[in-house]
């Protein structure tokens, strides 16, 4: 049994009958009386992010996950069919376990969170950057690269990415994936 403690990042706990994924803590004491920790934790079955403050010294429920590495095969319906990378068994994972799935190819490769002792999957993590070919964006102007001004552009994937003015269609981009937003330009 774990207690407070032993909270920190991505550490994958069990509350209210639900998994949930420490995004954020922190450690506080407050007069003299017991100190707390506040958490900010993501639920691995909805996606609900919530925040939950312990008592210090609390108990908590450690939960063993296994990170597999898993490469994106196509799309079913509203969710993803999904090979392990050692064992080529296939599963099928709701669109809501991935966030941003919208920058999602297929041949991707992504990180599985699995329940160790259940043997289920619990969330799916997407590569913290992409690159993606532009398929539609307005033409540029020469000499459009001093301003910071972005346009809309639309990638291989269908997804809606806004980028410089001098990004033209058929380039490549880097894309990050937690926030959506153009990285950099990438010669392929």
């Amino acid at each position: 049994m774990a207690t407070t403690a032993d909270i920190r990042n991505g550490l994958c706990i069990e509350l209210n009958n639900d998994i949930m994924k420490v995004i954020d803590f922190q450690r506080f004491q407050v007069g003299r009386g017991s100190g707390k920790v506040w958490t900010k934790l993501k639920s691995t079955t909805t996606g609900k992010i919530i925040e939950h403050t312990f008592q210090s010294g609390h108990n908590i429920t450690e939960v063993r996950v296994e990170r597999r590495k898993f490469q994106y095969l196509y799309p079913e319906g509203d969710s993803f069919v999904l090979m392990n990378q050692e064992t080529y068994d296939q599963i099928t994972v709701p669109a809501e376990m991935i966030e941003n799935a919208r920058f999602l190819k297929e041949g991707d490769v992504v990180d599985v969170l699995y329940h160790a002792q259940k043997e289920i999957p619990l969330s799916v993590e997407m590569p913290q950057t992409v690159v993606l070919q532009i398929t539609y964006t307005e033409p540029g102007v020469r000499g459009d690269t001093a301003t910071n001004t972005l346009k809309p552009a639309t990638v291989e994937t269908g997804a809606e990415v806004r980028v410089p003015l001098f990004c033209e269609t058929g380039e490549y981009i880097k894309i990050d994936t937690t926030t959506g937003e153009y990285i950099e330009r990438v010669k392929k």
